[in-house]
C-alpha cells in the first residue's frame, strides 16, 4: 500500500526516501500567455508539451501526476517554477494538462510520485 503525505509545498529537504511516496496537491495549467517564453531553467516554454513548474523541486525531476477526479496520469518534467498561488503545488503545461483531462476545470486535485 502506498503512504499518502500532503506536501504543500514539498522541500528539498523532503524528497522521498522510497520510491512508493505519493504526494498530494492542487494542479493548475499554463500556456496560452507563456507559449514561446523562456522557462526558469532557460528552455522555451511548449504548451502543446508535457512539463511542469514547481516552487523548488530540481529541473528535470520527473513526477507521475495522477488527476483525482477521473484517475488519469501524465508523467511530466519539472523545467519551470511556480505556481504563485497559494495551495497550488504544480502548475501543468496545457498538453500536460489536456492529457489528464483537466483544461474545463482549470484547478484539480492531483496526487504525484517521483519517477
Amino acid at each position: 500500500m502506498k503512504k499518502l503525505l500532503y506536501a504543500l509545498p514539498i522541500l528539498l529537504s523532503t524528497l522521498p526516501l522510497q520510491a512508493t511516496e505519493t504526494f498530494r496537491t492542487y494542479a493548475s495549467w499554463y500556456g496560452p500567455g507563456f507559449h514561446g517564453n523562456l522557462t526558469a531553467n532557460g528552455e522555451r516554454y511548449d504548451q502543446n508539451g508535457i512539463s511542469a513548474a514547481h516552487k523548488s523541486l530540481p529541473f528535470g525531476t520527473k513526477l507521475r501526476v495522477c488527476n483525482e477526479i477521473n484517475n488519469l496520469c501524465v508523467d511530466v518534467r519539472i523545467n519551470d517554477r511556480g505556481p504563485y498561488i497559494t495551495g497550488r503545488g504544480l502548475d501543468l503545461s496545457k498538453g500536460a494538462a489536456e492529457a489528464i483531462n483537466m483544461i474545463d476545470a482549470g484547478v484539480v486535485p492531483v496526487t504525484y510520485e517521483f519517477l
